[in-house]
């Protein structure tokens, strides 16, 4: 990840890693489990060359390591119980997410413009949405939430975040942007009819076929995902006109319309 800034980025006492690349509008990509990947940090790329900067927090895993199958015994299972997640139903939403929000904050007071976009992945997937009660974040992308993971129609937020998340998209007219597969036993459509009933229109839920997906993704996404789960990374098809490139161009599409960049 040379190509990449590496900072250490303190918010109410708490430091991070973040990568850091790009000029632009700030858009906050969060890493899917377990960790930043070759292909999460190929997406980066992808959004850094369409006009934004990215900042790229590193919460879980080794950065820019290949994704094993042994993951699941060291980082997620670390995860789970970590006192910034909240994996399970009940939980509310994770502590994380107020570091995220900051994050946000000074992005936007770094890189300017009308607002920040927040891109969640998998165990992530749903904290850009409950980033969104950071006012500087204007366009929130949600691919394939995982969490809870013992809770397939659940949302990870709290009752009060989500009565909060709701009243905010109704207020300023956010919509948010979301993906996910057909047969994602991980994230479900009973997943995305909470997100829907949540949301109402503002909700935009789009599936994919599973079939569509790479059949040959990382040792940890065929081993411990064991389905088509990751759409703009692990399981994308980098092909011209495949439905993957064409979720990932919509993706950047969304941010360069709410973000107002050159190809807006």
């Amino acid at each position: 990840m040379d190509d990449f800034s590496r900072r250490v980025v303190g918010i109410d006492g708490v430091d991070k890693t973040v990568h850091v690349a790009g000029t632009g509008p700030a858009v906050v990509l969060m890493p899917e489990m377990p960790g930043i990947s070759p292909d999460v940090a190929r997406f980066a790329r992808w959004v850094r060359d369409a006009g934004f900067s990215v900042y790229l927090p590193s919460l879980f895993g080794v950065d820019g390591a290949y994704p094993l199958a042994e993951a699941q015994e060291t980082v997620v299972r670390r995860a789970c119980v970590s006192a910034e997640f909240r994996a399970f139903a009940g939980g509310g939403t994770s502590p994380v997410v107020a570091w995220l929000r900051g994050l946000a904050r000074l992005a936007h007071a770094e890189r300017g413009g009308p607002g920040v976009g927040a891109v969640g992945l998998c165990f992530s997937g749903n904290f850009a949405l409950t980033m969104a009660l950071e006012p500087a974040v204007i366009a929130p992308v949600v691919n394939h939430p995982s969490l809870p993971l013992d809770d397939p129609g659940g949302l990870e937020i709290s009752d009060k975040d989500a009565a909060a998340v709701a009243e905010r998209v109704a207020r300023d007219g956010l919509k948010v942007l979301a993906y996910r597969f057909d047969n994602d036993r991980w994230c479900t459509g009973r997943r995305f009819a909470a997100y829907q009933a949540l949301l109402g229109n503002a909700f935009d839920g789009r599936v994919l076929a599973s079939e569509t997906a790479n059949t040959d993704p990382p040792p940890f996404f065929r081993d411990v995902v064991g389905c088509a789960h990751s759409v703009v990374t692990a399981h994308l098809v980098d092909e011209s006109g495949h439905p993957t490139v064409r979720a990932r161009d919509e993706i950047i599409a969304f941010l360069a319309e709410r973000l107002g960049t050159r190809r807006a």
